[in-house]
């Protein structure tokens, strides 16, 4: 589609020419196939600009009526919806794609043989997510025009990507799936990387920070390799059953088994176990290994989370400052196309932006917030500044307004009303739960040592019917003092009336199977659990009552509103973590898949001789954790990045597979533990800290639950610190625009 004449009054070549005066900025203009006006064009472009204002999108896309409504369409929430499935298809083919997964277990002892699914099942799925990605770049290449493709490292990233699948896709129909390494499963986890903004955010953090984590790394290398001379030097035994010996024999034996021995120390995963074979023969030898693990992991280490912290945090705060300069700039866009010149200046109508919002695609509650303060200002004109406070709005929590109570004639019916929906009744209700709690823990602790036949579940039989008849009573009166409406609007309300109902239901059909309790009372099993039992798991969920109590605390409230922020914003860093973990799942499958071998014999967890190592991968029946199938990969990826006994791995995989190996398990500890584990460190101390230095504002943490939790994003976190763009900036970065040109 060929790009429209100038979208505002001004023509093509002409430089900062004024409308006349009383003019509107936008004229009448011929775009597309049919006659639009200029000011439904206005409309339309000022709409454009809103939404990728408060998306913090970039507005450099083509501003014609008919690329605006592919637009708008490909930022629909279907449209995206369902690329994200498809992204979230091809990335999950890893799980039924040869080596499939689809077996009970993953022990090569017990493992059965997998599913292998036929040639072109997999392909075929994994062709359609391609030509849609195929479909989504060419809308985005469209959209922004040539010369800003040109321009993007992420869209020429983008093509190199999908033409290096494409080809290898092609590569294995050719050969019948039979090809001996998939190069485009390395490339899956870029999809998901180039579809997130914040990820991208992120990742350019993260890339920004790596001089600085080096720098910290090498001195770590440096200790590593100073303790490892050293260690090599004092464990020079000469007697087989010397200390030192065996401390050489089993930690020491040669430079590469002593750099990954301290290596390991310095997770702490083999501490006492690589010190003890010395110090059990010279306790002076203690010394070394404190020393080391001191200036390592309680030194150096912790430095390292502090200038990831701090660098991590300046990056972040560039970028988000970015964002905010995005948000403003769609923002003065939106004003541009909409002013106008008249007697009382130049600005935008009231009547005017009303039309914009209404089609505006954004929550409907912040809509009418905004609506409701543009309808204030009559038929006057708004200036620039009014206008970009006046969508500020978008950046505030909304607070959600429960409906009001209902109205009662009667004096003891609205002191009933009074007394039931005050917080003291919450606060009973919070108190009869611990009791429950107390009881049912009491009889766990008193029914440890009893068989299930021989115990008598009289006394808590009668306590659980008591205790559902308050809470069925709680439910019934706080709807009598809220509302049925009211009592809804409240999440927690909804939770504990729905375990009161399903405690409810339980404990009717338990007394009209085993009727009502009585000294003696056994409840026999009826299939595999029976209704008793189930009455029983059901009142473990009690402990979730419990929780209401947080609100009323506020250093409480505060850690719990940081967990649900961290919670809530976790898909930038989830998706960093889900390529990592894919990527080096993948590596691993080609490089150590089949290399761990079932033991001969019956298949028992350990040579009956009692040959095998004390602490190693066979006497510690790791036999599941493998590199056989994916989903066996990411277990066992989550138990090194644990790196509690990931010794265990990196002797098994260097005596199965060869000494290099260890390179690969290094490289994901310090992927994962070090860097990723850090910048999630400094995520929640930033998030943390952000919330306990405006806890003195924060008035509504002794109040309900949904009113204490103020929800902030990324992008909202460091709000308070960024620095607004001024008009010249702005105006600026208009008048460079690629697709639009300004009049004034």
């Amino acid at each position: 589609m060929a790009e429209s004449e100038p979208l505002l009054s001004r023509v093509r070549g002409g430089r900062g020419r004024d409308c006349p005066a009383g003019s509107p900025a936008c004229r009448s203009v011929q775009v597309g196939p049919g006659p639009t006006t200029g000011r439904d064009l206005c409309l339309d472009q000022a709409v454009v600009f809103i939404e990728d204002a408060i998306q913090y999108r970039s507005i450099n896309h083509r501003m014609d009526a008919g690329s605006m409504w592919l637009y708008r369409w490909y930022y629909s929430d279907t449209c995206q919806w369902i690329l994200s499935f498809v992204i979230f298809l091809i990335l999950s083919l890893a799980f039924i794609e040869t080596p499939s997964s689809l077996t009970r277990t993953s022990d090569v002892r017990y493992r059965s043989e997998p599913w292998d699914p036929p040639c072109g099942l997999t392909e075929s799925i994994e062709g359609l997510c391609l030509l849609v990605f195929v479909a989504d770049l060419s809308v985005k290449s469209y959209l922004v025009g040539w010369t800003q493709f040109r321009r993007s490292l992420w869209l020429l990233a983008y093509l190199v990507v999908l033409a290096v699948s494409l080809v290898d896709w092609t590569v294995s129909l050719g050969l019948v799936c039979q090809e001996p390494l998939r190069l485009r499963r390395l490339l899956r986890p870029f999809f998901l990387l180039q579809n997130s903004s914040m990820m991208k955010k992120m990742l350019k953090c993260i890339r920004w920070s790596l001089p600085e984590m080096a720098s910290v790394v090498l001195l770590l290398a440096l200790h590593l390799c100073v303790f490892t001379m050293l260690g090599m030097l004092l464990f020079t035994g000469e007697k087989q059953d010397d200390g030192e010996d065996r401390e050489r024999l089993t930690y020491f034996r040669n430079l590469p088994e002593a750099l990954t021995s301290l290596l390991v120390l310095l997770t702490t995963a083999n501490n006492p176990d690589v010190m003890v074979p010395a110090y059990s023969k010279n306790r002076a030898y203690a010394i070394f290994f404190i020393v080391f693990t001191l200036i390592g992991s309680l030194f150096l280490m912790n430095l390292l989370t502090a200038i990831i912290y701090n660098q991590f945090r300046g990056y972040l705060l560039k970028s988000v400052q970015a964002s905010l300069f995005r948000k403003r700039l769609g923002t003065r866009a939106a004003y541009e196309v909409l002013s106008t010149t008249a007697e009382g200046g130049v600005g935008v109508k009231a009547q005017a932006l009303l039309q914009v919002l209404q089609r505006v695609q954004v929550d409907n509650t912040r809509k009418h917030a905004v609506m409701q303060r543009v309808r204030s200002y009559g038929s006057g004109l708004l200036s620039a500044d009014e206008f970009q406070k006046l969508f500020n709005e978008f950046d505030k929590r909304v607070t959600k307004e429960h409906p009001p109570r209902p109205e009662y004639q009667s004096p003891f019916l609205q002191s009933a009303q009074f007394l039931f929906g005050h917080c003291y009744f919450d606060y009973l209700g919070n108190f009869i739960v611990l009791v429950n709690l107390v009881s049912i823990c009491v009889f766990l602790v008193i029914d440890a040592d009893v068989l299930p036949r021989d115990r008598d579940d009289f006394i808590l039989g009668i306590l659980n019917c008591v205790f559902v008849l308050y809470y069925l009573a709680e439910m019934l009166l706080k709807v009598f003092a809220l509302g049925l409406l009211g009592y809804l609007s409240y999440p927690s309300n909804v939770f504990d009336g729905l375990l009161t109902i399903i405690l409810l239901v339980l404990e009717i059909s338990t007394l009209a199977v085993y009727r009502f309790p009585h000294p003696g009372w056994k409840p026999e099993m009826k299939g595999l659990l029976s209704l008793w039992d189930m009455v029983r798991l059901v009142n473990m969920l009690i402990v979730f009552r419990f929780l209401r109590i947080v609100p009323s605390m506020k250093l409480m409230a505060v850690v719990a509103s940081t967990i649900l922020d961290l919670i809530r914003n976790m898909r930038a860093f989830g998706g960093i973590l889900v390529v990592v973990y894919y990527v080096f799942a993948i590596i691993g499958l080609n490089m150590f898949r089949g290399v761990i071998l079932a033991p001969p014999g019956n298949g028992s967890l350990a040579p009956g001789n009692g040959s095998v190592t004390c602490g190693s991968y066979e006497q510690l029946e790791y036999w599941a954790n493998n590199f056989d199938d994916f989903a066996a990969a990411l277990v066992t990826l989550w138990d090194v990045m644990v790196v509690n006994n990931w010794q265990v791995f990196l002797d098994a995989y260097q005596r199965y597979a060869g000494p290099w190996s260890k390179i690969y398990f290094v490289l994901w500890w310090l992927v994962s533990s070090v860097i990723w584990v850090n910048l999630f460190l400094a995520l929640i101390l930033e998030n943390f800290l952000h919330k306990w230095d405006r806890r003195g504002h924060l008035q509504s943490l002794s109040g309900d639950l949904e009113a204490t939790y103020e929800i902030s994003t990324v992008d909202l976190l460091f709000r308070e610190v960024l620095e607004e763009p001024t008009e010249e900036e702005l105006m600026e970065k208009l008048k460079h625009h690629p697709h639009l040109q300004l009049c004034r």
